[in-house]
């Protein structure tokens, strides 16, 4: 399989480890990085967007601790088994999600006709 295609905006307000997590994790939940699929290095993936290779090793760590990624000596970090990877993935986009909306002052019905009509689209 290819290497994932990340981008850093490091104009926008979230950091940059957390746009590397957010977007491995998508690729994660929506299938296109696999279980077993083996992630860039950290020194790679550091090389190729620009960045510091700590920023790269946090945002690995923070998928990690989500379950969504091993990382094992020699072996480097590939994509965790199990069906609670994708779950959880998407949990963590729901959390960032509500906050947003609360952050935003949207009613409760106002973030929910958000969210169905951005599942609308997504099975169009």
């Amino acid at each position: 399989m290819s290497e994932p295609v990340i981008t850093v905006d490091v104009s926008a307000p979230e950091p940059p480890y957390e746009q590397v997590r957010t977007q491995l994790a998508g690729l994660i939940s929506h299938g296109q990085l696999a279980t077993g699929d083996r992630l860039p290095t950290v020194r790679a993936l550091a090389a190729d967007l620009g960045l510091a290779v700590n920023t790269i090793a946090r945002a690995y760590k923070e998928l990690e601790a989500e379950g969504l990624v091993v990382t094992r000596r020699r072996a480097g970090t590939v994509v965790a088994g199990g069906a609670m990877a994708a779950d959880r993935a998407v949990h963590r986009s729901a959390t960032a999600f509500a906050a947003s909306a609360a952050a935003a002052g949207l009613t409760d019905s106002a973030a929910i006709d958000l969210v169905r009509a951005a599942l609308r689209q997504a099975r169009a």
